[in-house]
């Protein structure tokens, strides 16, 4: 597995983050995460205990491996720490090389919200996304980013905004998977960078 780390400054009013690919290791701060009833209600999986935590993380692992999605912890770097505390995470799904579309997606857990954490989470992961997807002059690499929520999840929609993903249309419902009406926002690689 690709050994990768996207460092996100610290700002004045919130530490630096890390993003990079799990690890065994993440396996409680994951299940203690995925208790939080709100993140159970937004998304789509559940991890309920340590097995299903490493199984879960042994999946996003081998997903990396076949270069089609790509899975990032999310991690609080306090000044000193080594470890850091994870504080959600954000995804690459559906990327190929020379596709031009793909999705993001991301969570936060409890403790971080409302503290920037996923807006600067995925703005570096969009910036990595278009940089490593979408080459320069290659009008076949990666051009158009999508994220997909819940009409109803208002939160969603403000980091969408706040990370420059313009909302583009409202999806219908398809139950059991997407149970509400939802929107999609959509990022475009910025013209000067093609």
């Amino acid at each position: 597995m690709e050994t990768l780390a996207l460092d996100v400054p610290a700002t004045p009013t919130a530490p630096a983050l890390r993003l990079r690919p799990w690890h065994p290791a993440d396996v409680g701060a994951l299940v203690e995460a995925c208790r939080d009833p709100v993140l159970r209600r937004w998304t789509s999986h559940s991890v309920e205990n340590d097995e299903e935590g490493l199984r879960w993380i042994r999946s996003q692992e081998q997903s990396w491996e076949a270069g089609d999605r790509f899975a990032f912890a999310v991690v609080e770097v306090q000044p000193g720490s080594v470890q850091g505390e994870l504080a959600g995470q954000v995804v690459l799904k559906g990327v190929a090389p020379g596709r031009r579309s793909a999705e993001v997606g991301y969570w936060t857990a409890a403790h971080a919200r409302g503290r920037g954490v996923a807006p600067r989470a995925l703005e570096a992961l969009t910036a990595w996304a278009f940089d490593t997807y979408g080459a320069p002059g290659d009008a076949a690499g990666l051009q158009r980013l999508e994220l997909v929520h819940q009409e109803d999840n208002v939160a969603s929609c403000r980091v969408a905004h706040k990370s420059g993903y313009g909302l583009d249309r409202v999806l219908l419902a398809e139950p059991p998977a997407f149970p509400r009406d939802g929107h999609v926002h959509v990022r475009h690689r910025s013209p000067a960078l093609v």
